[in-house]
């Protein structure tokens, strides 16, 4: 049969369509709306089983001068400077001494909870009942919990804490209870409700303690800011100030050691010197009694008072080398931090003085360090070896200054020898009694030195202050920081959100299927000539429905009569025109394409034949009510006529070619001379011969009636045909050198989520422009199908 060059393949033309976007998660609205609602609910969940963690602040203030900072002004070396104090106190703050006293000053001992429907409570600070311990061992009793439960006024039951599972023993208020190694009594009434307590030590409190941050308040200043998290914000507030009390209490005792030191020193010198005194005191009374001296000459009170000198001078060398001692002591034990003695003070103004203020900021970075790197990385092995350093040389100035202390006392011992060799020459009895006067105004000299020096180091130990100040206390807040809800339902929105719409999106990634004309035209330069929408009503396997249209004003019926009428331009010069209908695969709707092209055709008063040309599966008697005993497949064996097989059917007026029994060989029966002869034959006689082949996919059958048609309609169901399908009828225009191939794209049901957001832009030659069709999606409520889907406000309109 002639073919006529009337379907050019031209370049579709398509650009991204925005509004097809939203309209793709706009249908599956309640898919976001779904993982929002399950996200929202799992944020609630969290919410309510999360344990609410609340965190106090409070601020100390450094009282003494950072005294690493120099006259030059280098407010970066200050800074540093502050930052390392800082961090260098905080090792201080967290240290077991402090935070151990800290806890003692709470009341610790026992904690009350309350289990609620959700969570367990400690409810410090209050106390709903009182318990009176008798007896507790110090470190050998259970930490378990001891439930309790209210019997009456009278009476309760309480629990074994080592068997939680074991049932509760009901006793007496004020009864004597021998429990998890403890001795106690309840003494007053147990409220409604499920509470439960534990005993403690300070040591149980040791982790929830040692949680304190302390950090800078802000740049260029001395203020130190401290924060506490707990579950329990009264006990984070209190646990912090008693904390920041302790510390400045430890602080205080510890500036005041040195002076304390050297009071007790004086003390222990004293109770010698003052019974030495006592002693030289009545020798000398007794001997001027006994000898009847009056009193010494002029010569012998100076021998007197510069041997009473030269052992005052004795003394206070003693003093000093006591402190010289106290500093060695330091520097050998490796302490955080080496305190000047009160003695040595004026000694240290020199370069042992900056040495051991360079030896305090050394230890304070290594301790820094040590939170920041294992003790054998490099940075730590370098602050270590300048340590030592330094170290070498405070030991070598102490060295010097003990010998030097030394040379000093041996010089002056050699002075009191002299003085008393200086007494061996006068009389025996002036000499006695120049020692005895001596010794006398020696002890009365050094005890008066000693009672300043002690009085010195007492107001000293008095006017000392710590070296850190509170500016702001601690106060609750009840301000969750575990689990702000706001955030976490924002949160939790966002990830619905987020998640609904990554679900459409993965939907639409693993769709293979074509669900628009849209997706067909990107796939394939063939042209399509309709798109028939989804059939309104259920369609049984006979496909009966489709041979009365039952509603001719709706979509699906106006969507096949726009396919008839671009039918009427393929091949327009033919008076009659052989149409091959066929797909990829079967299922498709090629049947029922034909049967409703066949209905729509016989209506405008159109002579049609459709011939079942499927001799392997064909099921279009069935539409018809026929049965299949005869048909093409023995017409063209020979052993019918055409005038057998022929079905006319009355109530549609189109007649009918069954394919009749299966035969042996399907695909060479369509290939012989009688299928082109009747064809012929058939084209005389009818406006229209409809051919519903097989599936080109599946078998080749369909191929000797492809190449001898006038119009070749290739069926694309949507959601149905793969992406593979729209390239077959390019491929069979190409291999067999037809370009009179269509495209159908049936069952359409404008299900946005599967469409594709690109549109085609026919105003610039894009798509097929010679055929005019639409998917009849957007007019809905327009009043011109029966079966459209009216708005409120359409009905409101109408009203």
């Amino acid at each position: 049969m002639e073919k006529e060059q009337n379907l050019e393949a031209k370049a579709v033309s398509q650009q991204i369509d925005f509004y097809k976007i939203f309209r793709v998660f706009w249908s599956r609205w309640y898919w976001i709306a779904g993982c929002i609602v399950i996200a929202l609910s799992v944020a609630k969940i969290k919410v309510l089983y999360t344990t609410p963690v609340y965190q106090t602040f409070a601020s100390l203030k450094l009282q003494d001068s950072n005294p690493s900072v120099n006259t030059s002004n280098q407010m970066p070396t200050q800074v540093y400077n502050y930052t390392d104090k800082i961090q260098a106190e905080s090792f201080v703050i967290r240290s077991n001494d402090v935070v151990l006293n800290a806890i003692s000053n709470l009341d610790y001992k026992i904690s009350y909870y309350l289990k609620g429907r959700i969570r367990t409570t400690e409810l410090y600070p209050a106390i709903p009942f009182q318990i009176e311990i008798v007896k507790q061992d110090s470190a050998n009793f259970s930490r378990g919990v001891y439930n309790v439960e209210a019997v009456d006024k009278k009476t309760f039951k309480i629990g074994d804490p080592n068997n939680v599972k074991a049932k509760l023993i009901t006793h007496r208020y004020g009864e004597l209870l021998n429990l998890g190694n403890m001795q106690f009594r309840i003494k007053s009434e147990i409220p409604n409700g499920d509470y439960s307590f534990k005993f403690n030590t300070k040591e149980d409190f040791i982790g929830r303690a040692m949680g304190v941050n302390v950090a800078e308040a802000a740049r260029f200043t001395n203020v130190m800011s401290l924060s506490l998290t707990d579950g329990n914000p009264v006990f984070a507030a209190d646990m912090l100030n008693a904390i920041m009390k302790e510390y400045v209490r430890y602080d205080l005792i510890q500036r005041q050691r040195s002076a304390k030191q050297t009071v007790e020193f004086i003390d222990n010198q004293l109770g010698f010197i003052n019974t030495e005194a006592g002693k030289s005191g009545s020798s000398l009374a007794n001997y001027k009694t006994q000898n009847k001296i009056v009193d010494i000459n002029s010569a012998g009170n100076m021998t007197v008072g510069k041997l009473a000198e030269l052992e005052k001078q004795k003394t206070e060398l003693n003093i000093k080398l006591l402190g010289i001692k106290q500093l060695e002591d330091q520097v050998n034990n490796n302490r955080s931090k080496v305190e000047i003695g009160l003695d040595l003070e004026g000694e240290l103004n020199g370069g042992l003085g900056a040495l051991v203020t360079q030896l305090n900021t050394l230890l304070a970075n290594r301790e820094i360090k040590l939170t920041q790197f294992t003790s054998d990385s490099q940075p730590v092995k370098q602050i270590e070896q300048q340590i030592t350093n330094v170290k070498a040389g405070i030991k070598n100035s102490i060295r010097l200054m003990r010998e030097g202390n030394e040379q000093t006392v041996k010089y002056i011992d050699q002075q009191i020898s002299g003085v008393n060799r200086s007494i061996s020459a006068i009389p025996v009895k002036e000499q006695n009694f120049i020692k005895l006067s001596t010794n006398f105004e020696v002890n009365n000299k050094v005890r008066s030195y000693l009672s300043e020096k002690k009085l010195e180091a007492e107001m000293n130990a008095a006017a000392t202050v710590a070296g850190a100040a509170i500016v702001n206390m601690a106060y609750p807040s009840y301000y969750s920081i575990a689990a702000d809800s706001n955030k976490t339902y924002t949160f939790a929105f966002l990830v619905g959100l987020g998640a609904g719409m990554g679900l459409i999106l993965l939907v639409r990634f693993l769709n293979p299927y074509i669900y628009d004309k849209e997706a067909v035209e990107g796939l394939t330069k063939t042209p399509i000539i309709g798109v028939i929408r989804k059939f309104p009503d259920y369609i049984d396997q006979d496909n009966r429905q489709a041979l009365s249209i039952a509603k001719p004003k709706s979509v699906f019926a106006e969507s096949v009569r726009s396919v008839r009428t671009n039918l009427s331009f393929l091949a327009s010069h033919k008076q009659s025109k052989v149409i091959c209908i066929t797909s990829e695969i079967s299922g498709e709707g090629k049947s029922f394409v034909t049967i409703n092209l066949a209905g729509t055709m016989a209506l405008i008063e159109k002579k049609v034949i459709l011939i079942a040309a499927d001799l392997r599966r064909s099921r279009l008697h069935k539409a018809f009510g026929v049965d299949n005993k005869k048909g093409l497949s023995s017409l063209l064996s020979g052993q019918h006529q055409l005038e057998d097989v022929l079905i006319h059917d009355e109530v549609h007026n189109m007649d009918f070619i069954p394919s009749g029994p299966v035969p042996p060989n399907p695909s060479e029966l369509l290939h012989t001379e009688a299928m082109q002869n009747l064809l012929k034959r058939l084209e005389k006689s009818y406006d229209y011969v409809l051919v519903d082949t097989a599936p080109v996919g599946l078998v080749s059958d369909a191929i000797p009636l492809i190449r001898n048609s006038d119009v070749n309609l290739f069926v694309i169901r949507s959601g149905v045909s793969k992406q593979r399908a729209a390239n077959i009828p390019e491929r069979l225009s190409r291999e067999y050198g037809l370009n009179n191939i269509a495209i159908v794209l049936n069952a359409f049901g404008d299900d946005a989520l599967y469409s594709n957001y690109y549109t085609t832009d026919y105003s610039r030659g894009g798509g097929n422009s010679t055929y005019y069709y639409s998917d009849y999606s957007g007019y809905s409520g327009s009043g011109y199908y029966d079966d459209e889907n009216r708005k409120w406000w359409m009905f409101w309109k109408k009203k």
